[in-house]
């Protein structure tokens, strides 16, 4: 079985081999320097416990950290939007174990900035049955101190990309892709976070995390 690791690893080589030489040099450069810039001392980490919110999901329904811890553990895949073909893999990838996490006693959400009809797309395009939860302004990922301001020059590499339509604003704020396992008491158990928006954490080893417990 070919691993979400190798997938995005096809994936950077195939886009990066399409793109001109100076814009794949660019996202290039911007990846560096954030992964580079990124404090992890600040962000979420385990032992911390899960902030409270209200986040609206794809069929239209808030759902709170209250509603979610009362079912059990709770797995959170923050993910930049459906634009970013890292993402859409990684979304697919979790898709595949999502029997195994209910199993176990854990509900799975997805979390982006995503305005709710653009994230029904995401959805929709990845076959998605999962919740996907608008953190709209990223209040969530900015309480958990995961929040990556990207640079202008974004703009002129997604040059088509509106981005008020899809966020709600021009701030090019998106979270650090991350996954994070908090138990059924609202404790954050484990993180994983990667400035380097083309890699990934591997969804059996968050199977592995919930045996941990």
């Amino acid at each position: 079985m070919v691993t979400l690791t190798e997938q995005l690893f096809d994936c950077y080589t195939t886009r990066h081999a399409e793109k001109p030489a100076d814009v794949s040099a660019a996202l290039n450069s911007i990846q560096a320097e954030h992964s580079a810039s990124f404090d992890f001392s600040k962000a979420v980490k385990a032992g911390d416990k899960l902030p409270d919110f209200k986040l609206r999901d794809t069929f239209g329904k808030d759902v709170t950290r209250n509603e979610l811890l009362a079912k059990g553990n709770i797995i959170l895949s923050f993910y930049r939007g459906g634009w970013c073909p890292f993402c859409n893999l990684e979304l697919r990838a979790l898709e595949k174990l999502l029997g195994e996490f209910a199993a176990k006693g854990t509900t799975l959400v997805a979390v982006s900035p995503e305005l709710p009809d653009q994230a029904i797309v995401t959805s929709q395009k990845n076959e998605i049955t999962f919740p996907i939860l608008s953190d709209v302004g990223n209040g969530l990922a900015r309480q958990l101190n995961i929040v990556f301001k990207q640079p202008e020059r974004m703009k002129d590499i997604w040059s088509s990309m509106d981005w008020q339509a899809r966020y709600g604003d021009e701030s090019l704020e998106v979270p650090v892709p991350g996954t994070i396992l908090v138990d059924k008491t609202g404790t954050i158990r484990n993180v994983h976070l990667d400035p380097n928006w083309t890699k990934r954490l591997e969804p059996t080893t968050i199977l592995r995390w919930i045996d941990e417990l």
